[in-house]
């Protein structure tokens, strides 16, 4: 598969600092996203990089909140955000912003013109993470998912490509953000808790007998109650009809961008298949799907994007994509 210099080449990214500045987010692509990742290799070479720097701004971001050094007060954590925020705006206006993570991100929404208002909405559910601990219920929680896992299918939307209109395949692309994003909050549950947020509705624990505090003690044990198992098991339903909304999308992709849509698609419901085959118990371990099977998943995804490169290429450019000619 092409490397890094190949895929920066084939994108057109020119200038020593901001090809250091894409290299830095597929760092944190590889490193933090390797489902994902797996999925974007994919991908032609001209569109990786965008997809690295949409994947390494919101891991970067995320890591802040998520990953405070020892003894960091909430208000630091805020005002951290609120220089994030300053440099973000600073860079899609074109300044000069000091993170690499920032000045990718920013010339990646140049190239592919993609809204304020996507970035916006992210920075708004990050800020949530500290000041909201649980959610009451579906619509609650999915007014923290838009800014963190719809918006994130948008964005990402223009750099595939679509064959329809963009507004045609964009409630697709959103759920599945959401899809992905719930997926990783019924396998993280117990790491979550850790950090003192539950992402499950309050509603649906509340259905099947579940509180916090059974929650704490299955996250103490490592054990999962009979009671949590079938409130877990009502949200991976849940999930599943996200996946269900999100799967016609993948037709509506530019025909290079499908395997590794396809390809991502198949291995986070695999995860889902994972929870299942533990009947539900997200505490004794953290499911994951193996290289072996990533394998198995990528290999012919990559062969159906390589054939689908081979045919005649328009002569011109698809919805919200580059030229053709930056794939080559």
């Amino acid at each position: 598969m092409t490397g890094v210099v190949g895929e920066l080449d084939a994108a057109g990214i020119t200038g020593n600092r901001l090809r250091a500045d894409y290299v830095y987010c597929r760092a944190l692509h590889a490193r933090h996203g390797r489902t994902y990742y797996t999925a974007t290799r994919v991908l032609p070479p001209g569109r990786r990089p965008a997809v690295h720097a949409l994947y390494g701004f919101a891991r970067w971001v995320d890591d802040i909140v998520d990953e405070p050094p020892p003894g960091t007060t909430a208000a630091a954590l805020h005002e951290r955000l609120d220089a994030v925020e300053a440099g973000l705006a600073l860079a899609l206006s074109g300044g000069a912003a000091a993170d690499p993570a920032l000045r990718a991100l920013a010339d990646t929404a140049r190239r592919y013109r993609l809204p304020d208002d996507y970035f916006t909405a992210f920075m708004a559910s990050m800020r949530m993470d500290l000041t909201v601990t649980y959610y009451t219920d579906l619509a609650h929680l999915r007014s923290y998912m838009y800014g963190s896992a719809a918006v994130i299918g948008l964005q990402v939307l223009p750099v595939l490509g679509t064959v329809v209109p963009r507004e045609e395949a964009a409630p697709h692309a959103a759920a599945l953000g959401e899809a992905f994003q719930l997926t990783n909050f019924l396998r993280d549950v117990a790491e979550d808790l850790a950090r003192g947020r539950v992402y499950l509705p309050a509603d649906v624990l509340a259905e099947h007998g579940v509180d916090r505090g059974l929650l704490e003690r299955c996250r103490r044990a490592r054990a999962a109650d009979p009671r949590v198992r079938r409130a877990v098991a009502a949200m991976v339903e849940v999930n599943e009809d996200f996946y269900r909304r999100a799967r016609p999308g993948i037709a509506m992709l530019s025909p290079v961008a499908r395997p590794c849509v396809a390809t991502a698609f198949r291995l986070y419901r695999a995860i889902l298949e994972e929870i299942r085959a533990a009947d539900h118990d997200v505490w004794s371990t953290r499911h994951r799907v193996s290289d072996t099977r990533k394998a198995v998943a990528a290999v012919p995804a990559l062969a159906r994007s390589l054939l689908a490169r081979s045919v005649p290429r328009p002569r011109g450019p698809e919805r919200g994509a580059h030229l053709w000619r930056t794939e080559s």
